[in-house]
């Protein structure tokens, strides 16, 4: 079979289709996003009874939820160690209470929604560093929860061990959210085009909202909130693999660049080539190569790349855009785990949107410190490439692009904006296309 450019999510589901806004409209809460967070916030207000319209550019689903690996899951890496070092006990318990209601809110939700939900095990390895891998679960069992140590995991290499979360789970993203947006409030094709205090400009009229969510992926403002700073993006490549290993379960390497596994039906899905956006990486050539070694007699029938917002801290921005924008509500920085994110971000939202203190809303404030390593990276590269003398400039914020040989597109390193050679935009936080 040939390999089809396109995530096995997008081939095996069907979208509902919704209007374009045409005109002006007023609403109590506008949602600009229809992505997994978009969309559950969406839910999550309608079962409250509150007035909401969501809009989105293109399809709902068609940014970065249809390229995810799809896994419901607290764990996060190597996260819960870093947490109790860095943020303390209490906001790292809090960030796993979180993560675990997120998950079990799935299973409840995925109950009436056919989306191949299947409860597994989640597990991080490591092939050479055991302590690291102990160090977690000391962490994890510190905060509460139970996570096991192995060192036996069916992936065909040896490690030096591994963490196992139970009771965590996988699914088809689209065949979820399309399911629980035929019933909600959605425009399509509609592109918000900038906000003018609590309206939103369209390209095809205007929205007047009392408070506004931004589930853009990578938020658009720039005056308010520097998340231009807060922020930075990430590629990382999948393919799907017939013939290969039934793995049972969630598998990831915990070193930045090592790969992931887990099944979808009869295929094995792997993961990896992380790099920067704008940067050289690894891509599908490792995974490929890797492919080729160990699972000899697979054929890859699927292949397609994503990207995702990584924080300073690597905990999501959820809350008040900024603190001068008391309306203006944000989620943003799923650092790779935009599934357990989204809900987190769905249900923290809906509480602030209806006044309500959600008790985990602290640890995931957007005014939190900014003092963090990662801030003077972002800022050196950001100086580094405003300085480059080159051409094409990304219309967001004037960085030079970079070419991408393996994707054919151009790619912003400071932010993450992606265009088509034509110069269409791909990806955020830019507005508008680029002139080539």
């Amino acid at each position: 079979m040939q390999i089809q450019p396109k995530s096995i999510w997008s081939a095996t589901s069907e979208p509902p289709v919704f209007p374009m806004l045409a005109g002006n409209i007023k609403t109590d809460v506008l949602i600009i996003g229809g992505g997994m967070a978009g969309i559950l916030c969406a839910h999550f207000l309608k079962q409250s009874g509150i007035d909401y319209i969501l809009v989105e550019g293109r399809q709902i689903g068609g940014g970065i939820t249809k390229n995810t690996t799809a896994k419901i899951t607290s764990q996060h890496g190597l996260i819960y160690d870093k947490l109790l070092k860095n943020a303390g006990i209490e906001k790292a318990k809090m960030y796993l209470e979180s993560n675990q209601y997120a998950v079990a809110e799935f299973k409840k939700l995925a109950e009436q929604i056919p989306c191949d939900f299947e409860e597994k095990s989640a597990f991080v390895y490591s092939r050479a560093d055991r302590n690291a891998i102990e160090r977690e679960v000391r962490a994890v069992n510190s905060l509460g929860d139970h996570a096991k140590f192995t060192e036996k995991i069916p992936l065909p290499f040896r490690i030096a061990g591994a963490i196992e979360f139970e009771k965590q789970a996988q699914f088809n993203p689209l065949k979820f959210l399309y399911g629980i947006a035929k019933s909600l409030n959605i425009y399509e094709n509609t592109f918000v085009q900038e906000l003018i205090g609590n309206i939103a400009v369209t390209n095809h009229g205007k929205i007047k909202a009392d408070k506004i969510i931004v589930a853009t992926h990578f938020p658009f403002l720039n005056k308010h909130g520097s998340y231009f700073l807060k922020l930075y993006q990430h590629r990382s490549y999948a393919v799907a693999l017939e013939n290969a290993s039934d793995v049972n379960g969630m598998y990831l390497d915990e070193i930045e660049d090592g790969l992931s596994f887990r099944n979808y039906g009869d295929l094995l899905l792997i993961g990896g080539g992380d790099h920067r956006t704008g940067t050289h990486g690894g891509n599908w050539r490792v995974i490929r190569e890797f492919a080729k070694r160990k699972f000899s007699n697979a054929v890859e029938k699927y292949s397609w790349s994503t990207q995702d917002c990584m924080t300073l801290d690597s905990v999501p921005y959820i809350g008040r855009y900024s603190a001068n924008t008391p309306n203006l509500y944000v989620a943003t920085g799923f650092n790779k785990w935009g599934m357990s994110g989204s809900m987190v971000a769905a249900l923290i939202l809906t509480d602030m949107i209806q006044g309500r203190m959600n008790p985990y809303s602290t640890v995931y404030s957007p005014q939190r410190s900014m003092l963090k390593p990662q801030l003077a990276i972002n800022g050196i590269k950001a100086v580094g490439n405003l300085l480059t003398p080159s051409t094409p400039r990304c219309p967001h914020m004037g960085c030079a692009l970079k070419w991408n040989k393996v994707e054919h597109t151009w790619d912003c390193p400071c932010h993450g904006s992606r265009f088509e050679k034509s110069g269409k935009l791909i990806d955020n936080p830019s507005t508008g296309d680029l002139k080539v």
